[in-house]
């Protein structure tokens, strides 16, 4: 298996074993709370605050998945680049996004071409 294969199977393994409270507090001390607020599709820039309480609200299904989605992305860009960068690629145009960022993407549902475009960064390959 290759290293890149590694890291997206352990960023799974290490996602899909927390709860959705750590998944967004890690999210949102890494990325920003607005952040998070605008790839889970929410208007409330507060409520990732209360998502990352152990005992506050839980996001909705769809809500669910991006956040699931974004923090496998950010645990496997963050294995090799700093924190400024990983929040770069998130919020930069993406050509292979058709020059949409990836928070945007992950916000419009698209979670396979926004992981797509996180391979191809991390790989430094063109997939388009």
């Amino acid at each position: 298996m290759s290293s890149t294969r590694l890291l997206w199977s352990e960023a799974h393994s290490v996602t899909i074993r927390l709860n959705v409270h750590e998944i967004v507090r890690q999210l949102n001390a890494h990325l920003g709370a607005t952040l998070v607020a605008t790839l889970a599709g929410v208007s409330d820039r507060k409520l990732p605050y209360r998502w990352a309480k152990p005992d506050g609200p839980v996001p909705g299904d769809s809500a669910l998945q991006r956040l699931q989605t974004a923090h496998r992305i950010w645990h496997v860009l963050s294995k090799n680049e700093p924190d400024q960068v990983v929040r770069a690629w998130f919020i930069g145009a993406n050509p292979l996004l058709d020059e949409t960022p990836p928070v945007m993407a992950l916000r419009e549902g698209d979670l396979r071409g926004t992981t797509k475009a996180a391979e191809s960064f991390i790989d430094g390959t063109w997939h388009g």
